[in-house]
């Protein structure tokens, strides 16, 4: 009897499938992401490169990353996630071995462009595609679940990564961790993983599958209470671009902010050591952000509660525009982590919800093809306000103004939910 087959007859596989990518994704995203930020200030040094050059191709992968969440996107609605979050994993620990023993700037470009692809591959996007699938009643749960624990990405591995570089140096780091990242995904992926509840003769939440009919299947039934737009359908409307462009905007902002916190903080004259601590305190602030905002988004307008996070963000980053005391720091990282930690999920819902599941893993591959675009033209664009002000304050009001903005646009896309309405 398979794994799956032995579980699922005392517990609902589904939640096997969520504990075990709570662990994958806090290890993938804790080396291939948060970890990054680390390793910019000891190659600045040891290669003579300069920021722009490093950050650039930390973007380009982000870019990349963005463009395959389409293809990957109709991957998962067709074949699930095994075998390619399985295949990303090994990819992802072998580009970071080869990280350890960059020398060359071409190398390093390409190397990131291959990081962007095992990105799309291994982070939430495949996650959050199962959970759609696996789950409808208690998608929230699974979502709050699945990203509290992902949370401690940064709170674990940020510092981590500093120890490691003092410790010994940025490669040895490195390799230490492409072995963390080769232990601790994947088998999971490779063991654990599957495509469908009505493989198991279940339908979502655990509930029995009803008998197939000529015109049905289990799985085709899974979609008669929720909306089941195509992804074509979903494109047309209205609703889909003012989502992806409110999110554009913040994610730029808060990708500019992560990647450049610790320099910046450096900058004006606190320790690396103190640096990394409120970066990786970030993540442990997202924490409470995701216990309360995900399962509120089930009892009010999901726009409504996501539009409260962005305000949430362009507040902190206010904040640490004018911060010079370690106390003001600390009130920078309760409110961004605050609402940091919420808003992947809250863009998980709101396309689940508006959309369903037929065709979570395109529109969603879409969606995160803008969104990772941004986060991509964070780093760099940062870079270049930093540069052209000579220090980054201008660069963090520019990047207070973007999430107010997307805020007021995420409110927008809430004025109507044609998904719905063309579904019923």
């Amino acid at each position: 009897m398979s794994v799956a087959g032995s579980l699922s007859r005392h517990l609902y596989y589904g939640w096997v499938q969520v504990l075990t990518l709570s662990v994958t994704e806090t290890i993938s995203w804790g080396i291939l992401y948060y970890a990054f930020s680390v390793f910019i200030l000891p190659m600045e040094a040891d290669l003579g490169w300069t920021r722009s050059q490093i950050t650039g191709a930390f973007s380009l992968a982000l870019i990349v990353s963005g463009i395959a969440g389409i293809p990957i996107g109709r991957w998962l609605d067709r074949h699930g996630p095994r075998a390619l979050m399985t295949a990303g994993s090994v990819a992802a620990t072998l580009l970071v071995l080869v990280w350890s023993q960059v020398g060359n700037l071409t190398t390093w470009y390409l190397l990131w462009v291959g990081i962007g692809v095992t990105m799309a591959a291994t982070f939430y996007e495949p996650a959050f595609a199962m959970i759609a699938v696996w789950f409808r009643r208690k998608r929230s749960r699974a979502l709050t679940i699945l990203t509290f624990f992902g949370g401690f990405a940064s709170v674990i591995f940020i510092p981590l990564s500093e120890r490691l570089v003092q410790a010994f140096d940025w490669r040895t780091a490195l390799v230490i961790l492409a072995a963390i990242l080769a232990v601790g995904t994947i088998p999971a992926h490779a063991l654990l993983l599957r495509r469908h509840p009505a493989d198991l003769g279940l339908r979502p939440d655990g509930e029995l599958a009803p008998e197939p009919s000529l015109n049905r299947s289990p799985a085709t039934a899974d979609n008669d209470d929720e909306p089941a737009l195509t992804w074509q359908d979903a494109l047309r409307g209205a609703t889909f671009w003012w989502i992806g462009g409110a999110f554009m905007l913040v994610m730029l902002a808060m990708v500019a902010v992560t990647v450049h916190l610790i320099p910046t903080l450096v900058n004006r004259g606190f320790s690396s050591g103190f640096a990394a601590s409120a970066a990786g305190l970030v993540g442990l602030f997202a924490l409470p952000g995701r216990l309360v905002f995900t399962p509120l988004g089930g009892r009010l307008p999901r726009q409504v509660v996501t539009a409260l996070i962005f305000a949430l963000e362009a507040a902190a980053i206010a904040v640490l525009a004018i911060a010079d005391t370690r106390a003001e720091v600390i009130a920078f990282v309760v409110l961004f982590g605050s609402g940091f930690g919420a808003i992947t999920p809250a863009r998980a819902a709101l396309v689940a919800d508006v959309y369903g599941s037929r065709s979570f893993g395109t529109i969603a591959g879409v969606l995160a093809m803008l969104v990772t675009t941004a986060r991509g033209a964070g780093p760099i664009l940062a870079s270049l306000l930093i540069a052209w002000w000579d220090g980054p304050t201008g660069m963090l009001w520019i990047m207070t103004a973007l999430c107010a903005v997307g805020a007021l646009a995420i409110l927008f896309s809430g004025t109507g939910q044609p998904g719905r309405a063309q579904t019923r």
